[in-house]
């Protein structure tokens, strides 16, 4: 087997592991309600959650959920309808699964059952502004944050200040039926906060206007006295308590992964799953770890996981975390070390463009000059595009972020 089909099935591995279908099913009620179970949501992996949801939750079940263009549902999911929408900058779908989920949510009575399935991406997906705020300010906000290399947790804290429906206000909306309510989580964040996952619809969190206002003032956005005045004003109501299930997580994809290698062979080093920080500054750093193990005549697979970020330097680039982190690491390897890396986004998604992520090994090592010329401009997919690296999943209909796969004295 070529090594990089080898790493994509490691790394396929993780993601079957992250699945609605393996991660979900056993932890539903198995008894019903007395009334109906509605069943709301959003995330790229909201399609499959439903399918799931549709399948094995008993008695009469409605619902809606909201998922990424491209990421809907392959199966029947009965009475659950299932809106595709824009991520990561929401557009009038967005708007229309909102309003559409949060009524369904008011509807909700004592013996109901309301089951929330929450995925990463939903922040965008689910979208219903607070009172004054248009859809089109919403948009330009939230693209303006994106693009200004914002920590995602405070992109988040600032979009559930913004939403009718984030920050535990959907679970509100459905508070007759506290009695009876569930969340489900597939988690892509850092220490798997449910409050956090798509900005917790169903999660109470803190009310933090004026956070929310300096993290959008030192993002370089003007805020007219309006605007601050319109987030002050919303302050959410009570939010239910209930039971919150983490159903699959980082850990999840990568033991899974580590697995799958150490049944092809690998000795398997897990360097951390729930890494964060700058991408290339990472892949360099990663690149001296895979040295130092290459020069002691190991042959090993060093797994990652977590969220990188990007340093924005060319709004108009191409190339996400997973190839900014790959060029980073070629940059700091020198011609002719045993050293291959894969690098994908669980969701099949590595931010804007159409691929997962990429591989690299010694026979197709860009350069270090143009490594360096592609991460100052931000063109990490042209470098792999160039040399063949770029790998295309499509969508995977889950979200425990970053698989990465470093193969040390391997030959390519």
């Amino acid at each position: 087997m070529l090594l990089r089909d080898e790493l994509f099935a490691i790394f396929k591995a993780g993601v079957d592991a992250a699945s609605a279908a393996v991660a979900m099913t056993a932890q539903l009620p198995v008894t019903p309600p007395q009334g109906r179970t509605i069943v709301l949501g959003c995330g790229k992996a909201a399609g499959a959650m439903a399918e799931v949801a549709a399948a094995h939750l008993p008695g009469a079940v409605t619902g809606c959920v909201v998922t990424r263009f491209g990421h809907g549902a392959r199966w029947p999911t009965g009475a659950i309808e299932v809106i595709e929408a824009s991520h990561p900058v929401p557009d009038a779908a967005s708007l229309a699964a909102g309003r559409r989920i949060r009524d369904l949510a008011a509807t909700a009575r004592a013996g109901d059952r309301v089951v929330f399935l929450i995925s990463g991406g939903g922040s965008s997906l689910l979208v219903d502004p607070i009172p004054g705020l248009t859809l089109e300010t919403k948009a330009a906000i939230n693209a303006h944050l994106v693009k200004s290399g914002v920590p995602i947790a405070d992109i988040n804290c600032v979009r559930r200040h913004l939403s009718q429906v984030k920050g535990g206000r959907l679970a509100a909306a459905a508070a007759a039926a506290a009695g009876d309510m569930h969340t489900y989580v597939i988690s892509d964040v850092v220490g798997d906060d449910p409050a956090v996952v798509a900005s917790g619809p169903s999660i109470a969190s803190p009310f933090e206007a004026e956070r929310a206002l300096s993290i959008l003032a030192q993002s370089g956005l003007p805020v007219d006295e309006d605007l601050a005045a319109m987030i002050r004003a919303a302050a959410p109501p009570p939010v239910p308590l209930h039971p919150v299930h983490i159903i699959a997580n980082a850990r999840t994809a990568l033991e899974a992964a580590s697995s799958q290698a150490l049944a092809q062979g690998w000795t398997v080093i897990r360097i951390g799953d729930d890494l964060h920080g700058d991408a290339a500054a990472t892949g360099r750093a990663h690149a001296a770890l895979a040295l130092r193990h290459a020069a002691a005549g190991a042959r090993c697979l060093l797994v990652s996981g977590g969220e990188l970020t990007v340093t924005v330097r060319n709004r108009e680039g191409r190339g996400g975390p997973n190839l900014e982190y790959l060029t980073g690491m070629m940059a700091a390897l020198p011609e002719g070390a045993p050293v291959a890396a894969l690098a994908c986004d669980s969701d099949g998604i590595d931010g804007s463009e159409d691929n997962a992520g990429g591989f690299f090994d010694a026979a197709t090592r860009a350069s270090a000059t143009a490594c360096d010329a592609a991460l100052m401009a931000n063109r990490t997919y042209d470098l792999f595009e160039s040399i063949g690296g770029v790998i295309i999943t499509g969508p995977t209909r889950t979200n425990v972020n970053d698989i990465r796969l470093i193969a040390v004295g391997a030959p390519s």
